[in-house]
């Protein structure tokens, strides 16, 4: 049983979680328009911390994306008694980290393994930390992964923070995109625009326990599913997500509900898919909202932050409006309303999706259910080392003909050779999608049939940091502006799992970890339980770097669960 005993939201419209809950319940916005913000010649609505916001949350020596998580995780932290010892992980959320700094700082300093480093350190936690990069459903995949190590009995607690903050990286990036609405958002209407973007910390704090001792909330179900459609846009009948609401209802009724929490990003595909798997699930009459036309999209942060909030909706006797919403703007029945409404206690449903295809759901109750508490059993199919140096394919290594790139090139071209978007891919999807390819033939099965029971899921401490740099140089210099929207989109590292996903028809979990190195026991630990999940019965895993287009290394297995 895994029990929330403690919460933390940090966010421009309030400092503490209950500062939170009656800003949202007043009908208060932190949403604003910026004109030559950053410098960025396009206006733009964000939900922004302000300056002095920021001179209470600056920690000295860290930067801001650090200041807030070490000030979300203290906050959350104070009056429990957890212990920072190897029973406790600390799992962060985030998309971006610090990629503010790109332009000024040494690479290595902006990757997320290193600020999570720095963070754990300051705070003293005695585990290695481990990021979650997932594009926007980062706070829930934090959350199952949570879920899945406590209930495995590796660890007693875990500290989850979901955040981001905001800059001229990810803001133009957006707008290039063409997916930002430079008035409020207004997720399901008609009128809707597109996406605003926000900065926030949130934190929650779960502990593994073995009976119910009280009133409180638990998290019993989580599951994470692929549209293996496209890498930016969702499928129109919401597949993924879908499949993730029907995994998390499993062992409850649609009676027992008493808030679905929706992404609502207010963009045009976004809000549609979801009102299709709403509908698809069965869930058009329970009561639901979407809360980014109070914080806007806070990224690593929204699925943390939106899941504190609705649980104490819920505890309020409330299901607050949907800020922006006036008039039904899409074509699957969804129960929301533009004002609070009065809600029955019942469980509460958090929904998510991203880029890269990846879709979530977590389901938290009053009452507590026992997860998978064990790890699978597994054996190792097939593996596959791939570096600049050489190939080994289950033991049998050939040599490098050629250099760096060009020896991937050269395996593209003579092994697969049938997929033309490999060239449009970063360093990392390259190599990803390359060594993925070459593991895969080495099994006897047939390939590219839809099938929802293989997951995908990789390590790496670089993150994305090539594709980083090459959308830097777009936005570098006022005089030539010009962001690219195809690079932005593979500076999210779990695009590569995206990617992967599309090709093979995997609509299974789909999920990205960064790692300060490493580090084998917590990656074989996030295996294991990921193998847990009752649908997955195989999976894709395994670490996948690349530093440079001649720096890189691929050690992945073809797992089955025994």
């Amino acid at each position: 049983m895994i029990k929330v005993i403690a919460d933390n939201i940090l966010s421009p419209l309030g400092l503490t979680t209950r500062d939170n809950v009656e800003a949202v319940h007043q009908g208060l916005s932190a949403l604003q328009r910026y004109v030559q913000r950053w410098q960025l010649p396009e206006p733009f609505v964000a939900s922004l911390f302000s300056d002095a916001q920021w001179a209470e949350l600056q920690v000295e020596g860290l930067t801001r994306f650090e200041s807030i998580v070490v000030q979300s995780v203290s906050r959350a932290l104070q009056g429990v008694d957890v212990p920072l010892t190897e029973r406790t992980c600390f799992i962060l959320s985030t998309t971006k980290a610090n990629v503010e700094h790109i332009a000024c700082c040494e690479p290595a300093e902006t990757l997320p393994a290193e600020a999570a480093q720095r963070i754990a350190e300051h705070l003293g936690f005695s585990t290695q930390p481990l990021v979650v990069c997932n594009a926007c459903t980062s706070g829930v995949v934090a959350q199952i992964t949570a879920m899945r190590l406590l209930s495995s009995g590796s660890y007693d607690y875990a500290v989850v923070c979901g955040a981001d903050v905001q800059s001229q990286f990810i803001v133009s990036g957006f707008q290039s995109l063409k997916s930002t609405s430079d008035v409020p958002c207004r997720p399901f209407d008609i009128e809707r625009l597109g996406l605003n973007l926000g900065e926030a910390a949130a934190t929650l704090v779960l502990a593994r326990c073995t009976e119910d001792n009280g009133e409180a909330w638990y998290l019993n179900a989580g599951a994470i599913y692929n549209d293996a459609l496209h890498i930016t846009n969702p499928s129109p009948k919401g597949v993924g997500s879908t499949l993730a609401l029907q995994s998390v209802l499993q062992h409850t009724s649609t009676e027992a509900l008493a808030l679905v929490n929706l992404h609502g990003t207010a963009t045009m595909y976004n809000d549609q898919m979801e009102s299709k798997a709403i509908e698809a699930a069965g869930l058009s009459a329970v009561p639901a909202n979407a809360l980014k036309g109070y914080y806007g999209h806070t990224m690593g942060a929204a699925g943390v932050l939106e899941t504190i909030l609705s649980l104490h909706q819920v505890d309020n006797g409330t299901v607050e409006g949907t800020r922006g919403f006036s008039e039904m703007g899409v074509s699957g029945k969804v129960n929301i309303a533009a004002t609070a409404r009065p809600v029955a206690q019942g469980d509460v449903v958090k929904l998510i999706s991203g880029f890269g295809g990846c879709n979530g759901a977590v389901r938290y109750s009053r009452e507590p259910q026992h997860a998978a508490s064990a790890p699978r059993s597994w054996h190792t199919a097939h593996s596959l080392t791939l570096t600049p140096d050489s190939l080994t394919i289950d033991g049998h290594e050939e040599a490098a003909t050629t250099a760096g790139s060009q020896w991937l090139t050269h395996l593209y071209k003579t092994r697969v050779g049938d997929y033309a978007k490999y060239y449009k891919m970063d360093a990392l999807c390259k190599l990803g999608f390359l060594a993925s390819e070459l593991l895969l033939q080495a099994e006897d099965e047939e390939r590219f049939v839809e099938r929802t029971d293989r997951a995908v899921v990789l390590f790496n401490h670089s993150s994305s940091i090539v594709a980083d740099r090459e959308f830097q140089k777009s936005i570098a210099s006022a005089d030539d502006f010009f962001p690219s929207p195809s690079v932005f989109v593979y500076t999210l590292p779990n695009i590569v799992t995206g990617e992967i996903a599309i090709r093979n028809c995997y609509r299974g979990e789909t999920s990205f970890y960064i790692l300060p190195h490493p580090d084998h026991p917590m990656m074989q630990q996030v295996i294991e339980t990921t193998l847990c999940h009752a649908d997955t019965h195989s999976m894709l895993c395994g670490w996948v770097e690349a530093m440079d287009a001649e720096h890189f290394e691929a050690r992945l297995q073809l797992v089955i669960k025994d």
